[in-house]
């Protein structure tokens, strides 16, 4: 059998389990079979694959086919620049997250001294890429998971910046410290309604305290952005990522907490992705 057959058996297979990237799954994990890269695959279709490789390939084709994300089967995602650690305690890094990235580093020049705070920090993946980015800020990233800040340090560790981020485990209601230039966060914003009907591979996989936003969605938000009142310095900068439909709710709010300057931007699909806004008193 050669790598042309084995892909096309194996996008077959994960075609009738409703897996949309049937296709690039099948490659990923033939290419970490044979340890090399996808396009290394891609040039030499016409090679033979041994028996060994076969039962390896099918290993991980099946934890696949059973809707287990390609990031837990390797146990790593890119995002950003950057490679990281992550496991089931720990949200999987999207690619919508990076959006949010940029639109931090454009408030933020490259000599840039400011505190930091992000809240529920899950893989550390955005802390850690903006230290890499701004090492001269200061970064505190909490999160009440214990075993996410576990897999956030790992990653500072992996990334040799574990001097540079404080990770905390714990609850931003609980949380009084000093106040802070500009506090990011990345919330559960999925509505309770909303968890069933998700992918199996985020519905079985993905931690749910990651995921829940409450009944409309928006109490993780509301709780933050009380919160910011005591955390934030004057004309401090909050920056969220949001929901698509949530900006309009998540604005009244922030005017209601006398916030201002508040600017919700799309991301490459045209959705509502990341809102800044200014404490103002």
């Amino acid at each position: 059998m050669n790598l042309q057959q084995i892909l096309i058996k194996a996008s077959s297979q994960l075609k009738i389990k409703n897996i949309k990237s049937y296709k690039l799954d099948s490659e990923l994990l033939l290419a970490k079979t044979l340890d090399v890269s996808r396009e290394e695959i891609l040039l030499n279709l016409n090679k033979e694959i041994e028996q060994s490789d076969i039962k390896k390939y099918n290993y991980f084709l099946n934890l696949r086919i059973q809707h287990k994300p390609i990031a837990h089967i390797f146990n790593y995602k890119f995002f950003w620049k950057y490679k990281f650690f992550v496991n089931k305690d720990v949200l999987i890094p999207r690619p919508e997250t990076e959006f949010v990235i940029e639109q931090i580093l454009k408030i933020l020049p490259i000599k840039s001294k400011k505190n930091i705070l992000e809240i529920g920090t899950g893989s550390g993946c955005m802390a850690i890429s903006l230290i890499k980015e701004r090492p001269n800020c200061r970064i505190v990233a909490i999160d009440k998971s214990l075993k996410a800040i576990k897999v956030a340090k790992k990653n500072a560790e992996i990334h040799q910046v574990g001097k540079k981020v404080n990770f905390l485990n714990i609850d931003v209601d609980k949380y009084f410290s000093n106040k802070y230039d500009i506090i990011i966060s990345n919330p559960p914003y999925i509505k309770n309604s909303d968890l069933l009907s998700l992918d199996k591979d985020v519905k079985f996989y993905e931690p749910k305290i990651a995921l829940s936003g409450g009944f409309s969605g928006l109490e993780t938000f509301f709780k933050i952005i009380n919160k910011c009142n005591r955390l934030l310095k004057n004309n401090g900068v909050l920056i969220l990522e949001i929901g698509e439909r949530q900006g309009k709710k998540l604005r009244k709010n922030l005017e209601l907490k006398r916030f201002n300057q508040i600017k919700i931007y799309k991301d490459l699909s045209g959705k509502d992705r990341c809102l800044v806004s200014t404490k103002n008193h």
